[in-house]
């Protein structure tokens, strides 16, 4: 492995003119199993780097916990052909799991799976706390700068980004993974980590925008979610209930925004 997330393969080339044998730089993809005192909740498929990060940051997203200090240990543990991410977190959290508990089968960016009932799956999201307005200048600023920030996309260009940036359009933290919502839990857990998610600032991300990611960015206190991509339907009316900005196909000098376009200013 030349870098944390990146594995060598071998590979051959073939054109009209005959083959050629390779040696390529691939992203790796492992099955990562969050353990939540001793109990496996989810598995998902994922690049194994910045994995307390993950596991913390999906820990908030998706209320498993309420707040940081309810976890109170991670450990990151290799375990046959996948990883074990073992969590110790508050009795009360650890009930109201057990209540829930769901078994999520991840496939790559599966945000979804396994979740038991239609409830589960479209339940409401709270309205970010006094969301301030963000320049277009500072998204398009954002955007340009991620692809300095992503390392292992770099080299094999199979990984999503998800980053934070300041209301100056300053990127202050970047993740990368094979699965979009992935690298937006490992945002969060890196922003948990740091306390670096400051009021005003908004993630930016390489992919399309679906509800979860619009959920994930909520929960994180995002004034607005800007992504490269294309938005559904349901991420716009999950981004107006959540009162932030949702900002799609920021490329080539122009952005279409579809939720709450009045905290987008010039």
């Amino acid at each position: 492995m030349t870098r944390r997330g990146l594995v060598r393969r071998p590979a051959r080339r073939l054109t009209a003119g005959g083959s050629e044998a390779l040696e390529e730089t691939v992203a790796e993809e492992v099955a990562v199993a969050l353990v939540y005192n001793g109990i496996s909740h989810a598995v998902m498929m994922a690049t194994p780097c910045d994995l307390e990060d993950f596991a913390r940051g999906f820990s908030l997203t998706e209320r498993i916990v309420e707040r940081p200090s309810e976890i109170y240990d991670i450990e990151v543990e290799p375990v046959g052909r996948g990883i074990e991410v073992r969590l110790e977190i508050a009795a009360q959290r650890m009930a109201g799991l057990q209540e829930r508990r769901r078994s999520l089968a991840g496939r790559t960016g599966c945000g979804l799976c396994g979740v038991d009932s239609l409830d589960a799956a479209l339940r409401s999201v709270p309205a970010v706390s006094n969301p301030l307005p963000v320049a277009r200048s500072s998204i398009e600023r954002a955007m340009a700068g991620l692809p300095e920030l992503q390392k292992i996309n770099r080299t094999n260009g199979a990984t999503h980004a998800a980053g934070w940036a300041s209301a100056d359009g300053t990127l202050v933290a970047v993740r990368e993974d094979v699965g979009r919502h992935n690298a937006l839990d490992k945002l969060a857990g890196a922003l948990a980590r740091s306390g670096d998610a400051e009021p005003g600032g908004f993630v930016v991300v390489t992919s399309r925008c679906s509800y979860e990611m619009v959920q994930k960015a909520a929960a994180i206190g995002a004034s607005a979610i800007a992504a490269v991509s294309a938005p559904t339907s349901f991420a716009i009316e999950t981004a107006e209930q959540a009162g932030i900005a949702l900002v799609a196909f920021v490329r080539d000098g122009r952005l279409t925004v579809y939720a709450r376009a009045e905290r987008i200013i010039a």
